[in-house]
């Protein structure tokens, strides 16, 4: 049942799953954008083997030599994916100019370069995070030379 003053009252804003994210990019990409760096799943991850993600390029490097334990916790592994390429999306973001992150309508995040070329840098770190290939570095440096 579709009670319209519930949904306005609950905030939401439409069906459409993710659409409230890309709304909210629309109002404020920077907010979205901290937002999305977060990756608090994979940073402690990483804390637990030693090391601190300073969203360098050095630190996807370093990501892609651990030892992959998560793939003994398929419930864990989607999560961590996703975290995984949002932080390779933040490092872009971070350290190529010219690139931006950019929601889809249905709320998917990307990283659009300055060449309008978009990064699907969730789909990388699902990968990344199932079977080790592409290496997060290897997308970044792709990326970048783009």
């Amino acid at each position: 049942m579709k009670m319209p003053f519930l949904d306005k009252w609950l905030g939401r804003r439409t069906d459409e799953p993710g659409a409230n994210l890309a709304a909210a990019f629309a109002e404020d990409p920077d907010g979205v954008a901290a937002l999305l760096s977060e990756c608090e799943l994979l940073r402690s991850q990483a804390a637990v083997a030693g090391l601190e993600l300073d969203d360098s390029v050095a630190s996807l490097e370093a990501l892609d030599q651990l030892t992959p334990r998560w793939r003994d916790d398929p419930e864990m592994l989607p999560w961590l994916g996703n975290d995984a390429g949002l932080y390779l999306g933040t490092v872009l973001v971070r350290t190529v100019p010219g690139a931006r992150w950019h929601v889809w309508p249905g709320g998917h995040p990307v990283v659009r370069l300055a060449s309008g070329r978009e990064i699907q840098v969730v789909e990388a770190g699902l990968e990344w995070a199932v079977s080790g290939a592409p290496e997060l570095s290897q997308v970044y440096g792709e990326a970048a030379e783009a």
